[in-house]
């Protein structure tokens, strides 16, 4: 069975947990393949998608996303449509609004998407992890340009350590490997 299909069928098997939304998020390390599994995850559910760089507040801004994630779902449970900002990092400010509905399905998409004060809220925790660090920043750097590789470093040791703050191992419904295959 394909990655995207166990993912759905956790998913639906556990239900909402946000009011009326089922929440699925896909967290691991940068460069992982998390985006390449959340976009098929959300065709295949037809499900909202909120990715996390949407959130963060720059480069520096790894902690701060959570903020955002936790009032989306406050208000999602509530059963009201969350409303957030689009973070542009090309102009480095926030932009267009962007409106999730408290139905259906949710998938969040990122580094630092799992949270232990909204953990509560997910249906589903989904771990994809490519093990190999140089693989990850040579990702990274082939999307963002090797001027990026300062920022990539230093992302790389914070998510690190909110990943162990997290236990987001431990944490994980289902894991998926860098080449987009379930491995638990």
């Amino acid at each position: 069975m394909a990655a995207v299909d166990v993912v759905a069928a956790h998913a639906r098997a556990k239900g909402p947990r946000c009011g009326n939304v089922t929440v699925i998020a896909v967290d691991g390390p940068a460069g992982s393949g998390k985006t390449t599994l959340a976009g098929k995850l959300a065709l295949v559910c037809e499900a909202q998608l909120l990715h996390m760089d949407d959130l963060y507040p720059g480069w520096d801004g790894l902690r701060a996303a959570g903020t955002g994630v936790r009032k989306i779902l406050t208000d999602l449970a509530a059963g009201n449509v969350a409303v957030y900002q689009r973070y542009d990092w090309d102009v480095q400010d926030y932009r267009e609004t962007r409106v999730l509905q408290p139905r259906g399905i949710l998938v969040i998409e990122g580094v630092g998407s799992v949270r232990t004060e909204y953990l509560d809220r997910l249906s589903t925790v989904v771990l994809v992890d490519e093990p190999d660090p140089q693989e990850r920043l040579r990702r990274g750097l082939e999307r963002d340009g090797a001027d990026a590789e300062p920022h990539w470093r230093k992302w790389m040791r914070e998510e690190a350590e909110l990943h162990r703050e997290v236990e987001l191992p431990r944490r994980a419904d289902i894991r998926i490997n860098g080449h987009g295959e379930v491995v638990s």
